[in-house]
């Protein structure tokens, strides 16, 4: 029988130096970063599945999971001048 896959929301920014940065909210501290879009995409699944075989193993980690992850709803952007 196959393994149900997850999915998990990843906020994907660009910083000050042109790196994008990626976190996973419904995973505290699961977050990597890279220079270019590609790369990044394939080092976010790794950190996803890292935190997964850490939160199986840790049960502190799964308190963590439990106290402060959340699922965002995307609700828009917007520039504020001031």
């Amino acid at each position: 029988m196959a393994k149900e896959l997850k999915q998990f929301k990843v906020i994907i920014e660009q910083d000050e130096d042109g790196y994008f940065v990626a976190s996973v909210p419904a995973l505290p501290g699961c977050y990597t970063q890279a220079k270019m879009l590609l790369g990044l995409k394939k080092r976010i699944r790794e950190a996803i599945l890292l935190c997964l075989k850490v939160a199986e193993m840790d049960p502190q980690y799964r308190r963590r999971l439990k106290d402060l992850a959340y699922e965002p709803s995307f609700v828009g952007l917007e520039m504020v001048k001031v």
